[in-house]
């Protein structure tokens, strides 16, 4: 791991419905889907960008917090 990723601010996703998916896009010149986590009502996880992860979506209910704030996806 380099220093940049391990300085990276952290988000944090909590589900508030069973089935809420959590897609990470990658990097470059074409954004694809690389990696994807379905959870259930109540769970969190824990997440930071990477070399390789560029954004995050979030769909279902879930309430997502960041360095910046706090977001309520409904």
């Amino acid at each position: 791991m380099d220093h940049s990723t391990a300085k990276s601010d952290f988000f944090v996703i909590k589900a508030l419905e069973d089935g809420v998916n959590v897609i990470g896009l990658t990097r470059g010149t074409d954004t694809r889907f690389h990696h994807s986590e379905k959870l259930d009502r109540n769970e969190v996880m824990i997440a930071q960008f990477t070399e390789h992860t560029s954004a995050v979506k979030v769909r279902g209910k879930a309430i997502i917090q960041t360095s910046h704030g706090e977001i309520e996806n409904i």
